[in-house]
């Protein structure tokens, strides 16, 4: 059974009602529609006032997310008297050498499902938590398990915070002790249950596919300012982790925090071959990454 990562138990908590969407919402879940075929190329949109009632927002809401798409190429035809057609290759436009920046989310799970093509599929990984990875890798397990991917090993490397620092953030914005520890405690159990999803995942494809893999975990004695994805030795994705200043809910009790939403981290792509600036970024990246994994990294067991 593969486990859905967005489901994964934190607190035992439902999660509180979301705000009425922003137009970047609207995009992301437009943008993951064409990514997965939904829409597919060529295909007309449907027209604003449709896709307004649909999302329970504005018309305006909706025409500032047709732009954000139509800026990133996987939309054209976007103007106010008729409405868009999906782009002829919108894959391309996720993950070829022109593809913009774009929110983790977005960027990469089409560059993982690649990555899952090759017969030794390898990924590193430096994060806060692994929730984007957990997510990126839904396709390729999708893949996977209806037939049309079988790579014949898998090893995956994930750096994260120890359980033992004084993370830089999340943080509670009054810095008080008790809160402190509540939201350490909080992202603790976040990052042990998806690293635990995410291996429980991964493993199982041994036992359903025969596939060789290994997934393993270092932890980091500082909080990591950026993300960083290598992928197959070929490709570097990078982050930064954005600070705000936000609200969330922890044991019905509402407490301001500084937290970087790293789902939404615009990721920079390089790639091997891409040009001596992108080689000497994949391979920089490779040697930092390695480093940190031989030298102050520490064993990391994924329980609280």
């Amino acid at each position: 059974m593969v486990v859905d990562p967005e489901h994964a138990s934190v607190n035992g908590r439902k999660r509180p009602q979301r705000p009425q969407r922003t137009h970047r919402e609207v995009a992301d879940e437009l943008r993951a529609r064409i990514r997965s075929g939904v829409l597919r190329p060529g295909q007309r949109m449907p027209t604003q006032a449709q896709l307004a009632d649909e999302f329970g927002v504005e018309r305006g809401v909706v025409r500032q997310a047709l732009r954000v798409l139509h800026s990133e190429q996987l939309l054209t035809n976007v103007s106010k008297g008729a409405p868009a057609k999906v782009a002829a290759d919108p894959v391309r436009a996720l993950t070829g050498p022109a593809a913009p920046p774009l929110p983790t989310t977005v960027a990469l799970a089409p560059r993982i499902a690649a990555a899952f093509a090759a017969e030794h599929v390898e990924i590193d990984a430096v994060c806060l938590t692994s929730i984007s990875l957990n997510l990126a890798l839904g396709e390729p397990l999708r893949q996977i398990h209806a037939g049309r991917l079988k790579p014949a090993k898998v090893d995956v490397r994930i750096l994260l915070p120890s359980r033992d620092i004084d993370l830089a953030f999340p943080v509670p914005v009054d810095g008080s002790r008790h809160d402190d520890d509540t939201v350490h405690e909080r992202w603790l159990l976040q990052r042990n249950a998806q690293g635990q999803v995410l291996q429980h995942n991964l493993l199982a494809l041994r036992a359903t596919h025969g596939i060789d893999v290994r997934v393993s975990f270092r932890a980091l004695p500082f909080t990591p300012p950026v993300k960083l994805y290598l992928l197959n030795g070929t490709e570097a994705l990078f982050a930064y982790y954005t600070l705000s200043r936000r609200e969330a809910q922890i044991d019905h009790e509402s407490l301001e925090m500084y937290d970087a939403e790293g789902i939404r981290s615009m990721l920079f792509a390089f790639a091997q071959g891409a040009g001596l600036r992108d080689t000497t970024f994949v391979e920089q990246s490779h040697l930092w990454f390695n480093a940190l994994w031989e030298t102050i990294s520490s064993e990391l067991v994924l329980t609280s």
